[in-house]
């Protein structure tokens, strides 16, 4: 079933997410009946600021944490399982607190946040939820007792505050967010690593006999992006392998011209544009010492 490929697909994305910010384990068993949290989330004492680039899920990540992610919309069953975690956890850290004596914080008692790509009014009412204010729609509370939201990505407005969450969405949901995310700066610190994870998640469903219509459309979303980026990265290693011939090019004809030069001269070269290595490559010829090379490189900087 390609459940538990995008069941992995999740767990590693948020795993990559929120790995800056404080311990992320995945798959973490709890006692009882053995049951596993598909991320089990612990804040830096020290909260960094750059959280805030997570939008909602950073808002989420604020605290300790459980986050359950659902492919298919998370049943009753499936909630009332998350809950039983969460107690379990809760009731973990109470009795570590009287072990040593200490007073079991609000703010370090885990939270929940299931994440279900769509639910129906009906289960939502079951569960007693409300909106909060302050928080986006889409965001589900539970009584304040039992420290759990239910996350309808479907319902989830479409702004960059959303993006990381709605790429656990499915069908155009998911894909309207792999296109932002494709949009985003080359410089922005999740874009590659998550677009790398998401094509992984593409070439994994490319294997599965048994595709869902929404795990085709997805193959498909993502084929002339994944062609594209793959046609750069390819041009760039071309761009990179005529940089390295043409530095080495350049260092043996000055090794040949005036002798062996030092490290940082060779360090000042090797930061030069293929321009200026060819503009190199032309000068060095009317080079007698090393007096000579350093005369232009220096007129390079000014």
């Amino acid at each position: 079933m390609t459940r538990f490929i995008h069941d992995k697909f999740a767990k590693d994305y948020l795993e990559e997410l929120l790995k800056d910010y404080g311990e992320v384990k995945a798959s973490e068993k709890v006692s009882g009946e053995i049951k596993e949290i598909d991320v089990l989330f612990t804040p830096d004492k020290q909260q960094s600021s750059n959280i805030q680039i997570l939008g909602l899920l950073g808002r989420f990540a604020e605290c300790p944490a459980i986050i359950e992610p659902y492919r298919n919309p998370a049943s009753t069953d499936e909630i009332c399982d998350c809950i039983l975690k969460l107690l379990e956890i809760k009731a973990l850290l109470r009795r570590e607190a009287k072990a040593n004596k200490t007073k079991l914080q609000d703010s370090e008692i885990t939270k929940l946040w299931v994440l279900t790509p769509t639910i129906s009014e009906t289960r939502l009412s079951s569960f007693g939820t409300m909106q909060k204010a302050g928080w986006l729609s889409g965001v589900h509370f539970l009584p304040d007792a039992l420290r759990t939201a239910i996350v309808a990505i479907h319902q989830l407005p479409q702004t960059p505050e959303t993006l990381w969450l709605r790429l656990l969405g499915r069908g155009s949901v998911q894909s309207q967010a792999i296109i932002e995310l494709q949009g985003l700066p080359l410089d922005h610190p999740y874009q590659k690593a998550t677009l790398e994870l998401v094509y992984n998640l593409r070439e994994n469903l490319r294997v599965n006999q048994e595709l869902e219509a929404d795990d085709r459309e997805l193959i498909m979303r993502l084929e002339p992006l994944y062609q594209r980026d793959r046609e750069q990265a390819k041009e760039e290693g071309r761009q990179e392998g005529r940089q390295e011939g043409k530095e080495d090019l350049i260092l043996r004809l000055l090794n040949r011209r005036i002798g062996e030069i030092d490290a940082s001269l060779i360090g000042q070269i090797k930061s030069l544009s293929i321009e200026q290595l060819e503009n190199l490559g032309e000068a060095l010829l009317d080079f007698f010492s090393v007096a000579d090379l350093e005369t232009w490189l220096n007129q390079q900087s000014i």
